[in-house]
């Protein structure tokens, strides 16, 4: 099992306001700046229909959420 993993840009104020959130509930994950990475943004357009949508979050299991609300990620996790 991996960790959660975000998909994000250092200019997007949603990925901002979910990393704090995630920072404020002790929820670990990797950071990856699609800006910085090319494979990773491909991996992005590949699971949100060729947008560079972020966040795009990478859950342990693998399945992914788009521009997830904290809850839903938090939801995620424990199921």
């Amino acid at each position: 099992m991996s960790e959660l993993t975000v998909y994000s840009t250092t200019w997007c104020g949603y990925c901002r306001r979910l990393k704090l959130q995630l920072d404020e509930a002790g929820i670990a994950y990797r950071e990856i700046d699609i800006d910085r990475d090319p494979e990773a943004a491909a991996f992005v357009q590949q699971v949100n229909g060729g947008n560079q949508t972020v966040p795009t979050v990478m859950f342990p299991d693998g399945s992914t959420a788009t521009n997830p609300s904290f809850r839903q990620v938090r939801s995620t996790l424990a199921a």
